[in-house]
């Protein structure tokens, strides 16, 4: 491939150079800033840590061995390879196990929880993220005069909202324009690191992982304090998992290898040497390594950078709320395609403005980066034990691996995984509770939703009845025939539309052709042409019709209806009505769920978009026909 200077080959080498550059524009913001303020908040007084040699080669050989274990061997090497056809993300992981015919049924209720909760938690990251990012750049004004204490929080405040208004052109556009922007920012790491490695050579003997056992016998639980600063490190890994489905793997990993962690690796032994040489710099070590005269175009080109960091875990939230919507843990929400390369890259307006506000209301609360770092890690140190639970169930059912190798893997990660979640939970007093609240309130909603639809589900086929019964009463009482074709969305693959039902019993007509038309997402993200629809007749004047989608597609009624043509069964477009049912639905205490769930679930359900608009069908040819729903 390399080799190749046709014409398409140098196009390919252009896409693939884009994407990784694009990759390093949207991926690595997150993990590119976190020396900002990782390496200051391992040594915060708060904790007792006082900057000696050995606690200062301690800590780094503790940040450099996190990034070699979590980063390049889990996810680099290994979660990235658990991807569900391309996509990424703890639902994408969900949906894989899902259809692995190996997974014991018993063991799916468990899964499907850890699943949702780990999922959840990514959008408490995503509020917390964006906040301490750019208030860490935004402090080193501080470095340069006290002046701008009290501008600190308003010019954190009006970044973030200028990052949530551009989030509509697509993280394609903004990876475009700000690749370039991180590329540089990772150079300057190497640059200021690089130089002061040369200057204090000896920081790099934390290469020795010696160093970071010892710093953990020699300070035992009390090392805990200084881990939860190490995990800094490490917190955009999920993003980057999350992240699979907009660049593909090769761009990522690529991208890890090759400059992220060359750079990030530069710069934090920079800091340590630093540190080594004047213990006193621990107040800010990463804008200490700045000579005087660059500590403002430095200022800037962090509050550039850290925006970028923002955007790795809202691109990723992005997705996670598709996947989320697709696989009816969500309700229909709006989702923009933002690229018509790259399906994966959208946009998704509710989940924006959520972050957007979450994200403002915590920098003006805690006022500043080591405030907001106290808050931060728990969420994502859970959902990384989450994520070795369902890997773990990956190898062993879809990969078949051994159960010695394993649990092998997945016990020496998981014992990683522990360690970060342990030193994290010691926060959640300080902040720590509230990634855990909007995680616990996550998985509430989806775990509702997703009940409340399978009881829908139950009671809609309760109404219905049978064709046979059907057409008996017909035969009994002929309806009056109307010309044309109608269409009658329905969630179920079997027995009658209750919206049929209801135009046949109201208005006592039957269309000459009628197409009972069923859109079904599968746990796969998307579905070969040639497997996407199947058509079987009825009876006379009847047809049904399933079309399978995955779950990162967006269904459109009218390429279905076109397939249908292709497969035999014309369908005069221009002439068809689209019968949709709109469910009210009534919380009752018939066993099913909890009352105050099925009150949550009828609030949601109120507020949901309608079903016209996801399958993209004009307004003029719909005729909505409402059902009430005792849950």
């Amino acid at each position: 491939m390399g080799n190749d200077h046709s014409p398409q080959g140098r196009r390919d080498d252009r896409r693939r150079a884009g994407l990784m550059l694009a990759a390093l524009g949207v991926v690595y913001g997150d993990i590119g800033t976190s020396p900002l303020y990782a390496v200051r908040y391992c040594f915060h007084s708060t904790h007792g840590m006082a900057p000696t040699q050995a606690n200062i080669l301690g800590i780094l050989s503790l940040i450099f061995w996190s990034l070699m274990v979590v980063l390049s061997i889990k996810y680099a090497a290994l979660v990235m390879r658990a991807d569900n056809e391309g996509e990424g993300g703890i639902l994408a992981l969900l949906s894989l196990i899902h259809r692995s015919p190996r997974t014991p049924a018993a063991r799916r209720p468990l899964l499907v929880i850890l699943g949702l909760f780990g999922a959840a938690l990514l959008y408490g990251d995503g509020m917390i993220t964006p906040a301490i990012s750019v208030l860490s750049a935004v402090e080193g004004l501080r470095v340069a005069t006290p002046a701008f204490d009290r501008w600190v929080v308003p010019i954190t405040v009006v970044i973030l909202l200028a990052l949530f208004l551009v989030q509509h052109k697509g993280t394609g556009h903004i990876g475009k324009l700000f690749g370039p922007v991180i590329l540089v920012w990772f150079l300057y790491l190497a640059l200021l690191g690089g130089g002061a490695i040369l200057r204090y050579p000896g920081a790099l003997a934390a290469l020795n992982p010696l160093y970071a056992l010892r710093f953990l016998g020699d300070h035992g639980v009390t090392a805990l304090l200084p881990m939860g600063g190490v995990f800094l490190v490490v917190t955009g890994a999920e993003a980057l998992y999350a992240d699979l489905g907009h660049f593909g793997a090769a761009a990522i990993r690529g991208t890890w290898f090759c400059v992220v962690l060359p750079c990030l690796f530069l710069n934090y032994f920079g800091q340590g040497a630093l540190l080594l040489r004047d213990p006193q710099a621990v107040e800010h070590p990463f804008f200490h390594l700045v000579p005087a005269w660059a500590l403002y175009p430095t200022v800037l080109l962090a509050c550039a950078a850290t925006v970028i960091a923002s955007q790795a875990i809202i691109a990723g939230a992005f997705s996670l709320t598709r996947q989320a919507v697709r696989l009816e843990y969500l309700p229909r929400l709006r989702i923009l395609h933002t690229s018509h390369e790259e399906e994966g890259q959208i946009y998704v307006p509710s989940t924006n403005w959520l972050l957007c506000a979450a994200a403002v209301a915590l920098a003006v609360g805690f006022g500043s980066a080591s405030g907001l770092a106290a808050a931060y890690g728990v969420a994502v140190s859970t959902t990384m034990l989450i994520t070795t639970v369902l890997v773990y169930t990956v190898m062993r059912e879809s990969w078949n691996w051994p159960l010695a190798a394993a649990l092998a893997a997945a016990l020496a990660l998981g014992a990683v995984d522990v360690a970060f979640l342990a030193a994290n939970s010691l926060k959640i007093l300080r902040g720590g509770w509230i990634p855990l609240l909007v995680g616990v309130l996550g998985y509430v909603v989806m775990s509702t939703w997703q009940r409340g639809r399978e009881l829908v589900a139950v009671r809609i086929r309760d109404q219905a009845g049978t064709l046979e019964g059907l057409s008996a009463e017909m035969a009994e009482h002929p309806p009056a025939q109307a010309p044309g074709t109608a269409i009658f969305l329905t969630s179920h693959a079997d027995g009658i539309p209750v919206t049929f039902l209801q135009n046949l019993h109201h208005n006592h007509v039957l269309h000459e052709a009628n197409i009972f038309l069923t859109l079904v997402t599968e746990h796969r993200p998307r579905i070969p042409r040639t497997e996407r629809i199947r058509i079987s007749r009825l009876a006379e004047h009847f047809h049904r019709v399933v079309a399978s989608y995955g779950f990162m597609e967006e269904p459109s009624v009218f390429h279905v209806l076109a397939r249908c043509a292709e497969e035999g069964l014309p369908v005069e477009v221009e002439q068809a009505t689209f019968f949709l049912g709109r469910e009210t639905v009534f919380p009752t205490e018939r066993p099913g769920m909890p009352l105050w769930r099925e009150r949550l679930f009828t609030w949601i359900a109120r507020n949901t978009a309608t079903a016209r608009r996801e399958f993209h069908i004009p307004a003029d040819r719909v005729v909505e026909l409402g059902t009430q729903i005792e849950l």
